[in-house]
């Protein structure tokens, strides 16, 4: 049974996690580390973090959703597959060997952080996009989340850039459909974690009511500010958790 003053303190950190994921991602990075220190082991603190980090992102879903950032009409079809993917990548990930990933994900993410510091033309306007987003959104989805659920860092940066860059979305647009398609992928994930019993729900329902409160304010702080708040914490974020994946090695 986790003490009440850990249980609150682990809702403080739920709020920042909560603010920081809203408008980059990364949340885990800061949410996991406490969930280890209050005691939980690796697999119950990854499964509690997939319910408070879900909690958090729906609340940044909706509140970009309500503001008439994303429709979710246009990206049903990248829903269902993200599902599909993260399912499917968690049900397989003992088969498969993910030891290359840890150099590969952070040489993307570095990239990620060079190419939002120093592309010159990110902002909030849409522009032209490369791909077709009918089309290759779902497939973006897919394997995407099937990444989520093999490995998991960074797929909020991932999803970011390939909004920006394939479908031409403006920044903050592109972190409110970012958003929703994260929540896809950590449900599918979190499905099996309670299933299989993992989850620590007073740990994970108190880091929820932060990330309530987080989510809320980092998406209104994400759509108030766009780019020029997006654009340095994606970089901040990216290059944190290439360095977080490289030094747990």
């Amino acid at each position: 049974m986790l003490d009440p003053l850990v249980l609150l303190a682990l809702a403080g950190v739920g709020m920042l996690a909560g603010f920081v994921d809203a408008i980059a991602g990364g949340g885990g990075m800061i949410a996991l580390p406490a969930l280890l220190s209050a005691g939980l082991s690796p697999v119950a603190a990854l499964a509690t973090n997939k319910l408070q980090g879900s909690i958090g992102t729906a609340m940044a879903a909706l509140t970009f959703w309500r503001r008439g950032l994303v429709s979710i009409r246009a990206l049903l079809p990248a829903m269902l597959l993200t599902f599909a993917g993260s399912l499917s990548g968690a049900l397989v990930v003992k088969q498969l060997d993910v030891s290359l990933l840890d150099i590969a994900v952070p040489a993307a993410l570095i990239g990620i952080a060079l190419y939002f510091l120093f592309a010159p033309n990110l902002s909030d306007v849409d522009r032209t996009a490369r791909l077709s987003f009918p089309v290759f959104v779902p497939v973006m989805g897919f394997c995407l989340g099937f990444y989520d659920g093999v490995f998991g860092p960074g797929t909020g940066s991932f999803f970011a850039i390939g909004f920006v860059t394939l479908f031409g979305l403006g920044l903050t647009r592109a972190s409110g459909n970012t958003k929703v398609l994260n929540l896809v992928s950590n449900l599918a994930a979190l499905s099996i974690f309670i299933l299989a019993g993992d989850v620590v729900w007073p740990a994970g329902l108190a880091m929820a009511a932060g990330q309530v409160a987080g989510g809320y304010l980092g998406a209104r702080t994400g759509i108030r500010f766009g780019a020029k708040v997006i654009r340095p914490l994606v970089v901040v974020v990216s290059i944190a958790l290439a360095l977080r994946i490289l030094l747990t090695r």
